[in-house]
Protein backbone atom coordinates (compact mmCIF):
# COMPACT_ATOMS: atom_id res chain seq x y z
CA UNK A 1 0.00 0.00 0.00
CA UNK A 2 1.41 3.61 -1.19
CA UNK A 3 2.00 6.09 1.55
CA UNK A 4 -0.58 9.25 0.96
CA UNK A 5 0.99 12.33 -0.58
CA UNK A 6 2.42 14.86 1.38
CA UNK A 7 1.00 18.44 1.18
CA UNK A 8 3.36 19.18 -0.85
CA UNK A 9 3.22 16.91 -3.36
CA UNK A 10 -0.28 17.65 -3.54
CA UNK A 11 0.03 21.45 -4.38
CA UNK A 12 3.00 20.35 -6.83
CA UNK A 13 0.86 17.89 -8.29
CA UNK A 14 -2.19 20.76 -8.72
CA UNK A 15 0.93 23.74 -9.56
CA UNK A 16 1.91 21.23 -12.39
CA UNK A 17 -1.33 20.61 -13.94
CA UNK A 18 -2.43 24.42 -13.99
CA UNK A 19 1.05 25.28 -15.31
CA UNK A 20 -0.05 22.00 -18.19
CA UNK A 21 -3.30 23.75 -18.51
CA UNK A 22 -1.74 27.43 -19.17
CA UNK A 23 0.70 26.17 -21.64
CA UNK A 24 -1.64 24.28 -23.66
CA UNK A 25 -3.66 27.23 -23.73
CA UNK A 26 -1.25 29.57 -25.07
CA UNK A 27 0.01 26.96 -27.55
CA UNK A 28 -3.52 27.15 -28.94
CA UNK A 29 -3.21 31.02 -28.72
CA UNK A 30 -0.23 30.80 -30.97
CA UNK A 31 -1.97 28.95 -33.53
CA UNK A 32 -5.47 30.55 -33.57
CA UNK A 33 -6.82 33.53 -31.93
CA UNK A 34 -3.59 35.36 -31.23
CA UNK A 35 -0.98 34.65 -33.82
CA UNK A 36 -0.76 38.32 -35.11
CA UNK A 37 0.31 39.55 -31.43
CA UNK A 38 2.88 36.96 -31.55
CA UNK A 39 4.66 37.42 -34.33
CA UNK A 40 4.91 41.02 -33.20
CA UNK A 41 6.95 39.47 -29.89
CA UNK A 42 9.72 37.37 -32.37
CA UNK A 43 12.54 39.46 -32.98
CA UNK A 44 13.68 40.68 -36.05
CA UNK A 45 16.90 38.71 -35.69
CA UNK A 46 15.36 35.31 -35.35
CA UNK A 47 13.92 34.40 -38.99
CA UNK A 48 17.48 34.64 -39.72
CA UNK A 49 18.72 32.78 -37.25
CA UNK A 50 16.79 30.07 -37.69
CA UNK A 51 15.63 30.16 -41.18
CA UNK A 52 12.36 30.31 -40.52
CA UNK A 53 9.86 33.45 -41.01
CA UNK A 54 7.98 34.62 -38.19
CA UNK A 55 4.60 32.83 -38.52
CA UNK A 56 6.60 29.36 -38.80
CA UNK A 57 8.37 30.62 -35.41
CA UNK A 58 4.91 31.02 -34.01
CA UNK A 59 3.34 28.08 -34.92
CA UNK A 60 6.52 25.99 -33.69
CA UNK A 61 6.45 28.08 -30.28
CA UNK A 62 3.11 27.27 -29.74
CA UNK A 63 3.18 23.54 -30.78
CA UNK A 64 5.99 23.34 -28.54
CA UNK A 65 4.16 24.52 -25.69
CA UNK A 66 0.93 22.28 -25.96
CA UNK A 67 3.62 19.08 -26.30
CA UNK A 68 5.19 20.43 -22.99
CA UNK A 69 2.08 20.83 -21.22
CA UNK A 70 0.59 17.62 -22.18
CA UNK A 71 3.61 16.18 -21.71
CA UNK A 72 3.65 17.26 -17.83
CA UNK A 73 0.44 15.82 -18.20
CA UNK A 74 0.77 12.33 -19.26
CA UNK A 75 4.35 11.64 -18.42
CA UNK A 76 4.59 11.85 -14.55
CA UNK A 77 7.88 9.29 -14.04
CA UNK A 78 9.44 11.86 -16.55
CA UNK A 79 8.23 14.96 -14.95
CA UNK A 80 11.76 16.13 -14.03
CA UNK A 81 13.23 16.31 -17.91
CA UNK A 82 9.72 17.62 -18.72
CA UNK A 83 9.75 20.39 -16.07
CA UNK A 84 13.38 20.79 -17.05
CA UNK A 85 13.15 21.45 -20.87
CA UNK A 86 9.45 23.87 -19.73
CA UNK A 87 11.98 25.91 -17.85
CA UNK A 88 14.53 25.82 -21.16
CA UNK A 89 11.69 26.66 -22.89
CA UNK A 90 11.04 29.89 -20.93
CA UNK A 91 14.27 30.92 -21.18
CA UNK A 92 14.69 30.27 -25.41
CA UNK A 93 11.41 32.66 -26.10
CA UNK A 94 12.60 35.38 -22.93
CA UNK A 95 14.29 37.48 -25.92
CA UNK A 96 10.95 37.66 -27.28
CA UNK A 97 9.87 39.19 -24.51
CA UNK A 98 12.85 41.66 -24.09
CA UNK A 99 12.39 42.31 -28.19
CA UNK A 100 8.69 43.48 -27.62
CA UNK A 101 9.34 45.61 -24.54
CA UNK A 102 12.31 47.22 -26.21
CA UNK A 103 10.31 48.35 -29.08
CA UNK A 104 7.08 49.23 -27.63
CA UNK A 105 5.23 46.88 -29.74
CA UNK A 106 1.60 46.10 -28.49
CA UNK A 107 -0.08 42.66 -28.11
CA UNK A 108 -3.09 41.41 -26.63
CA UNK A 109 -2.72 42.32 -22.70
CA UNK A 110 0.96 44.09 -23.54
CA UNK A 111 -0.25 47.38 -24.58
CA UNK A 112 1.50 49.73 -22.41
CA UNK A 113 5.25 49.83 -22.18
CA UNK A 114 4.67 49.02 -18.15
CA UNK A 115 2.58 45.77 -18.64
CA UNK A 116 5.94 44.75 -21.31
CA UNK A 117 8.31 45.73 -18.57
CA UNK A 118 6.47 43.97 -15.62
CA UNK A 119 6.11 40.52 -18.28
CA UNK A 120 9.94 40.86 -18.24
CA UNK A 121 9.92 39.69 -14.66
CA UNK A 122 6.91 37.09 -14.79
CA UNK A 123 9.75 34.96 -16.78
CA UNK A 124 11.83 34.10 -13.94
CA UNK A 125 8.50 33.19 -12.17
CA UNK A 126 7.36 31.08 -15.29
CA UNK A 127 11.13 29.05 -14.69
CA UNK A 128 11.08 28.78 -11.26
CA UNK A 129 7.05 27.60 -11.34
CA UNK A 130 8.31 24.83 -14.03
CA UNK A 131 11.22 23.40 -12.10
CA UNK A 132 9.36 23.46 -8.89
CA UNK A 133 6.34 22.13 -9.94
CA UNK A 134 7.79 19.19 -11.58
CA UNK A 135 10.62 17.99 -8.58
CA UNK A 136 11.87 17.66 -6.40
CA UNK A 137 15.25 17.04 -8.35
CA UNK A 138 15.69 14.58 -5.59
CA UNK A 139 12.72 12.49 -3.65
CA UNK A 140 12.01 13.39 -0.53
CA UNK A 141 13.16 11.88 2.14
CA UNK A 142 16.19 10.47 0.20
CA UNK A 143 19.02 9.80 2.01
CA UNK A 144 22.46 12.43 0.93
Amino acid sequence: MSARPSLVQVFRIGSRMLLAAGLVFMGLSHLFWARRGFRIAVPDWAPRATGLDKDAIVVASGVVEILLGGALVVLPRDRRTVGAATAAFFVVVFPGNVHQWRTGRSAPMLRTDRARFIRLFLQPVFIAWALWSAGPWREEGASR
